[in-house]
């Protein structure tokens, strides 16, 4: 019994589906506590109960829509014409249009593929050194998690039962103190480099706001519909899922109807491998609840820490390593449920909390070996994966000083929904 634990670990290394491991611990768990197996059906099967979950594959149906679309294309072209005057105008630009993508999305991988074709060449030919490309594009794939409607955030919110709707708000500010700064260092970059500018024009703006009059209105009815009270968050789901359909098919006629069932597929393969993992957590959790993990966890953790700062120094810093081996998904049905009640016990806002651990998890996309990001803009552009891990170090850093900043600045990230 004692070899069960290193060897679910062995198994997880050697590369077993996370869902299995997870499981196999479960029933393992449930086996010694003398409880039938049943229990782990039992629990899959209660996410049934949770209406909030029918917001993930529509969501995520739409941001695929809108990749294989021509919105894209328009987005960028909308940005550059607001601001790619400004200095450092077109990476200012790529960072906007990648994270306001990734928060439909939900998948950074999808917008590096998307948008990436479109921003790296445009990028290339303005004059920024290759090595800044290949880290503002890699890195500006992951900034829109802390965006509504982003998946990460509404997964989260189901988790740690807090409401989804107050994530979504304290997302705002933290999310745009990330592309402040990366933004920053960009206009610094091109400073240095003397990138020359594109003039600002009315003309300009007003073609590109006519030819994306379709994707303008997305926000209002995704945040207006649900801080109204029109809808619930399901509800803005499937309306945003309906308008992009109907948009993108039938209006603008990018996306023949042939091609739905390859969207479709494509984009439920991605929700239906973060069911089987939430399916599977929740009998894991339910298990550890039952033996006591979180209150012995939290006495270990308290006979280290005495007080919510050094609380929060010590997440980040298990964070940081936990992104490195795990994708943000897998982490919050895992981790959330454990340290939740150590957060409540030193007072630490669950809905803060919640940003600093989606925050610090968004680090994993460009951190070593695991870093998504990495391997996706590796295969995309042709480069070796060394190359972009040089290339996205000082827009880590970056990050990670925005990160330190949303920690211990719990303002940020409360006073939208005080």
């Amino acid at each position: 019994m004692i070899l069960i634990g290193p060897l679910l670990v062995l198994l997880a290394l050697l590369g077993a589906p996370l869902f299995v491991v997870i499981a196999a611990s479960a029933m393992w768990g449930f086996t010694q506590e003398g409880i039938d197996l049943q229990a782990v059906v039992i629990e899959f099967y209660g996410m049934a109960e949770m209406p909030i979950l029918l917001a993930i594959p529509l969501f995520t149906f739409a941001g695929y829509l809108l990749g294989e679309s021509g919105a894209p294309r328009r987005l960028v072209r909308l940005t550059q014409a607001l601001l790619g005057w400004m200095p450092a105008g077109l990476a200012i630009v790529s960072l906007a249009t990648c994270a306001f993508f990734t928060a439909f999305t939900g998948a950074s991988g999808v917008t590096i593929i998307a948008i990436g074709a479109l921003l790296f060449p445009a990028l290339q030919e303005a004059g920024y050194p290759e090595k800044f490309n290949l880290g503002l594009v890699t890195s500006a794939g992951s900034l829109g998690l802390l965006f509504a409607p982003s998946l990460p955030l509404i997964l989260y919110g189901v988790i740690a039962e807090i409401p989804i709707e107050d994530l979504f708000l304290a997302g705002i500010l933290p999310g745009f103190l990330m592309l402040i700064m990366l933004s920053g260092y960009s206009v610094w970059k091109n400073r240095a480099l003397r990138v020359p500018l594109s003039d600002f024009s009315w003309k300009e703006v007003r073609a590109a706001v006519r030819e994306s009059i379709w994707e303008i209105p997305l926000p209002v009815v995704v945040l207006g519909g649900i801080y109204s009270g029109y809808f619930a968050i399901s509800e803005a789901a499937a309306v945003t899922a309906l308008y992009v359909l109907i948009v993108d098919v039938f209006i603008l006629r990018e996306i023949p109807l042939r091609k739905l069932p390859a969207i479709m597929r494509e984009s439920m393969v991605l929700v239906g491998g973060i069911l089987i993992i939430l399916g599977m957590s929740l009998a894991s959790t339910n298990y550890m609840i039952d033996a006591g993990i979180p209150q012995k966890l939290l006495a270990w953790v308290s006979a280290m820490v005495s007080s919510p700062l050094s609380f929060l120094l010590l997440l980040l810093v298990f964070l940081l390593l936990l992104g490195a081996i795990l994708d943000i998904f897998s982490a919050i049905v895992l981790v959330v449920p454990l340290i939740l009640p150590i957060a409540t016990q030193f007072s630490i806002h669950p809905v803060h909390l919640g940003i600093v651990f989606l925050a610090t998890m968004q680090l994993g996309y460009l951190t070593p070996p695991v870093g998504l990001n990495l391997f996706i803009a590796s295969y995309r552009f042709d480069r070796s994966i060394v190359e972009l891990y040089v290339s996205t170090l000082p827009f880590f850093l970056f990050l990670l000083l925005s990160v330190a900043l949303i920690a211990f600045w719990p303002w940020l990230s409360l006073v939208l929904i005080s």
